[in-house]
C-alpha cells in the first residue's frame, strides 16, 4: 500500500515537472514570436512617414533664357504626376508585373501557393511573388537585401499602404520612385534618359522597352544590350497582344523596330563655373529657408544668359591658346633656368582667365568663366582671385577727382617724380612708354593710361579718398592708402571690378550683382525672390562724364583696336590694365546694355605673361571678339550713353582751357558738369592778329 502510495506521488511529481516543461517552452516559443513580431513592427514605417511619402527630386538650374543647365540631386528624378504618363505605359507595367494589381489589397494571395515551396526548399525568397505594392514598399523603406525579415516587413507595410492610398496614387509613386539604370530613378527622368524626351510622349516600344529595367537594370539596359532589350521589349508587347491592349498585326510591325536610344545628356560643361556659384549660394540660402538643395525637386531661375556665355565662350577658347602658345615661348628659357621637368612646366605654365558679363541695370550676372578648364581647377578667378588691377584702378582715381571738381581739361605735369614711402624708400614710377612730356591734360592722361599724372593727381586728391571711392563703388577687397595705388598696387576681385564699372554705366547706381532671381519649390510656388539691391554712388554728372573719358580709351587710346582692328563700331567705354612685369592684363569695358571685364594671367603671380603682353595685346582681344559675337547674336538695341541735364557740353581751347573764341588754332569740345566748368573767354587768342585756322577735335 505504501509503495502504490508512493509511485502514484511520483507520478504525480513526474506529471506537474511535464507541464512545468510544456508551459516553459510554449512561453519561451511565445516570447520569441512576440520578441520577434516586435522586432519586425520596430523596422516598419511609422503612420506618419507613410502619409507623407516624399521621394527625393531633382533641382534643376535655369538660365535666364529658360535653358536647363544644370542639376543638382542625390537621386536623379523628376516627379510627373499620372496624368502625364500614356495609358500604354501603365498597362505595360501592370501586364508584365502585377496584372491581378487591381483585384489585391497588397499581396496577390494566389501567387503564393505557386512559389512558396520553390522557397521552402531554397530557404530564400527565390522565387518572387512581389506585387507593385510590395515592389513600392521595398523601393522606399527596405532596399534589395533578400532575408525573411525583410520580406515580412514588406508585406506588412504594402498591406498598409494600400490601406492609405488608391490604386492611382500607388502606381504614380511607384513609377516616380522605381529605379531605371544608369542612374535615374521614375520614369520621366528615364524617358529622358534613354529616349531624349518627356514621359508623356513615350511611344508603346519605347515603354515596353523601359518596364523590363525595372527587373534588371544593368541586364536588361537598352544602351549595354540592345539585342537583350528587345527581346524582353518583344515580350512585354506579346503580354500586351494576349491581355487585348495590342493587336498581332500592332505587335509584328512594332517588335521588328530598333530601340533607337538618344540618349540625353545635361550640357554640364555649361558655365560650369557659374553653375557652381549658384550651388554655393543655393546652398546657403537653402540651410535658411530650412530646404534640401539636392532632395526637394527645386526650381532656380538664374540670371544667366546662354547666349551671352556662349560667347563668353568662344571668345576664351578662341584666344586663350594663341595667348598660351605665346607665354610658353617666352617662358622657356625661365623653364631652362630652374630646370623644370616637362610636367611641372605644363602645370605651372597655363594662362588663366576671369570673365565676368553683368547687365548693370538690374544687376544680374549674365556669364562667367572663372578659369581655362572647370575639370582642372574648380578655383573661380572671377569672384575668388584677388589680382593687381594695374591701371584698370585708375578710373576710381579720376572718378575722385571728377566728383571733386577737377575737370576734363585741367593739366598735369607728365614729368618724372620722386616719391618717399613712409618706410623711408623711395619710389620713382614711370609711364609704360618710359618716356615723359610737359603739361597733359585729364582726358589725354586718361585715354593714354599716363602713370605719372596719375601719381601726381592722387597726391593731390590722397590716397585715402581714392580708398574711400573704390569701396562705396563695390570693391571690398582692403586696399592699401599709399600712391602707389593710382597704378593699382592693391589687388581686387574681377566680379567687383566688373561691377564697379557698371555704376558709369547705369548714371551713378549701383545694383548689387546676383546670379540667383528666384527659387520655387516642386509644386511651382516662390520660395524665395532676390530683392534688387540698389544705391546710388555718383552723380548722373560724375557718372556720364567717366563714361566720356573712358570712350576715348577706344577710340583713340590704349583700348583704340577695339575700333580700328577689332571693328567694334557701337558705342563702348572702358580700361585697359597691366601690372608690373606683364603679370597681369585687363580690360573692364561697356556699353549701355552691358558691362564685362577680362583678367588673364598664371596662378601664380611670380610668372610673368611675357614682355608685350599689356592689357591692350593680352585681354583686350578676348573682350573684342565677346562684344562682337554678343551684338551678332542678340537682338541688343543700339543706343548711346545719354548725357543728363547737369552736364553741358562747351568748346575750349586746347591749349588754355578756357571758353575758345574764334580766333584758338585748336577747339576741343568737352564736357563738364554745370557746377564745374570754365566760364572766361580765352585770354590768349582774342584778336585778328592770332586768327588761325581753326581745327577742331572731338571726344
Amino acid at each position: 500500500m505504501h509503495i502504490t502510495v508512493n509511485r502514484l506521488q511520483k507520478s504525480s511529481l513526474w506529471s506537474q515537472i511535464k507541464e512545468r516543461k510544456k508551459a516553459i517552452i510554449i512561453g519561451g516559443i511565445t516570447v520569441i514570436i512576440l520578441g520577434w513580431f516586435i522586432y519586425l513592427l520596430s523596422g516598419l514605417p511609422s503612420l506618419t512617414e507613410l502619409e507623407n511619402i516624399d521621394p527625393a527630386l531633382v533641382t534643376r538650374v535655369y538660365s535666364e533664357d529658360g535653358e536647363l543647365i544644370h542639376e543638382l540631386f542625390k537621386y536623379n528624378r523628376v516627379y510627373v504626376p499620372i496624368e502625364r504618363i500614356p495609358q500604354h505605359t501603365i498597362d505595360a507595367l501592370l501586364y508584365t508585373e502585377d496584372h491581378r494589381f487591381y483585384r489585391h489589397w497588397g499581396i496577390d494571395v494566389k501567387r503564393i501557393p505557386k512559389v512558396i515551396l520553390v522557397d521552402l526548399m531554397s530557404l530564400s525568397f527565390r522565387q518572387g511573388f512581389s506585387t507593385i505594392t510590395m515592389q513600392l514598399a521595398r523601393n522606399l523603406y527596405f532596399g534589395f537585401h533578400k532575408t525573411m525579415n525583410r520580406k515580412l516587413r514588406e508585406i506588412i507595410t504594402a498591406i498598409q499602404i494600400e490601406r492609405t492610398y488608391s490604386k492611382t496614387e500607388i502606381l504614380e509613386m511607384y513609377l516616380n520612385q522605381t529605379y531605371f539604370g544608369h542612374g535615374v530613378y521614375g520614369i520621366q527622368a528615364a524617358a529622358k534618359k534613354y529616349f531624349g524626351k518627356d514621359a508623356s510622349e513615350l511611344t508603346i516600344e519605347e515603354s515596353a522597352a523601359l518596364i523590363p529595367v525595372l527587373k534588371s537594370p544593368a541586364y536588361y539596359s537598352p544602351i549595354n544590350h540592345p539585342e537583350r532589350a528587345s527581346a524582353r521589349r518583344n515580350l512585354v508587347m506579346r503580354n500586351m497582344v494576349v491581355r487585348g491592349e495590342l493587336t498581332q498585326a500592332e505587335y509584328d510591325s512594332l517588335s521588328q523596330l530598333p530601340i533607337e536610344i538618344d540618349e540625353f545628356e545635361l550640357q554640364s560643361k555649361v558655365a560650369p563655373y557659374f553653375t557652381e556659384y549658384v550651388r554655393q549660394q543655393l546652398q546657403v540660402i537653402g540651410d535658411s529657408l530650412r530646404v534640401d538643395i539636392y532632395e526637394d525637386g527645386l526650381n532656380v531661375y538664374t540670371t544667366l544668359n546662354s547666349k551671352v556665355q556662349a560667347a563668353v565662350d568662344s571668345a576664351v577658347y578662341l584666344h586663350l591658346p594663341e595667348l598660351q602658345a605665346r607665354a610658353e615661348k617666352k617662358l622657356e628659357p625661365l623653364r631652362k633656368k630652374l630646370n623644370m621637368t616637362d610636367s611641372v612646366f605644363a602645370e605651372k605654365s597655363k594662362v588663366q582667365i576671369a570673365f565676368a558679363v553683368i547687365n548693370q541695370e538690374n544687376g544680374h550676372i549674365m556669364a562667367m568663366v572663372g578659369g581655362r578648364d572647370f575639370t582642372e581647377s574648380k578655383f573661380n578667378r572671377a569672384v575668388q582671385a584677388r589680382r593687381q588691377p594695374g591701371s584698370a584702378f585708375k578710373p576710381f582715381l579720376y572718378t575722385a577727382a571728377i566728383d571733386n571738381g577737377y575737370t576734363t581739361v585741367d593739366k598735369f605735369l607728365n614729368q618724372p617724380v620722386v616719391i618717399i614711402n613712409p618706410d623711408g624708400s623711395r619710389w620713382d614710377p614711370e609711364n609704360y612708354t618710359k618716356t615723359f612730356g610737359g603739361l597733359t591734360t585729364l582726358r589725354e592722361a586718361v585715354y593714354n593710361s599716363i602713370n605719372l599724372v596719375a601719381v601726381r593727381l592722387i597726391q593731390e586728391i590722397t590716397p585715402a579718398t581714392v580708398v574711400d571711392y573704390a569701396h562705396k563703388m563695390g570693391i571690398n577687397t582692403p586696399l592699401r592708402p599709399f600712391p602707389t595705388l593710382a597704378l593699382g598696387s592693391s589687388e581686387v576681385i574681377p566680379l567687383e571690378l566688373v561691377s564697379a564699372f557698371g555704376i558709369f554705366a547705369n548714371q551713378g547706381v549701383r545694383v548689387e550683382p546676383f546670379a540667383i532671381s528666384r527659387i520655387e519649390d516642386r509644386f511651382g510656388n516662390v520660395i524665395f525672390q532676390m530683392p534688387t539691391k540698389r544705391s546710388e554712388i555718383l552723380s548722373k554728372a560724375t557718372a556720364y562724364i567717366m563714361t566720356n573719358l573712358l570712350e576715348s580709351v577706344v577710340n583713340q587710346g590704349t583700348g583704340g583696336s577695339l575700333r580700328w582692328k577689332y571693328g567694334f563700331t557701337k558705342p563702348a567705354a572702358g580700361k585697359t590694365g597691366t601690372t608690373n612685369d606683364f603679370t597681369d592684363a585687363w580690360f573692364i569695358g561697356y556699353t549701355p546694355a552691358l558691362t564685362a571685364g577680362v583678367w588673364v594671367g598664371f596662378d601664380d603671380p611670380q610668372l610673368s605673361l611675357g614682355r608685350g603682353e599689356s592689357g591692350a595685346i593680352a585681354a583686350l582681344p578676348i573682350w573684342a571678339e565677346f562684344i562682337n559675337r554678343v551684338y551678332d547674336s542678340i537682338n541688343i538695341p543700339e543706343e548711346s550713353f545719354q548725357q543728363p541735364t547737369d552736364v553741358i557740353s562747351l568748346q575750349v581751347c586746347e591749349e588754355t582751357g578756357d571758353l575758345a573764341t574764334n580766333y584758338c588754332p585748336k577747339i576741343l569740345n568737352e564736357v563738364f558738369n554745370v557746377k564745374y566748368h570754365p566760364t572766361g573767354m580765352c585770354p590768349k587768342h582774342r584778336g585778328p592778329s592770332q586768327n588761325k585756322k581753326k581745327k577742331s577735335f572731338i571726344f
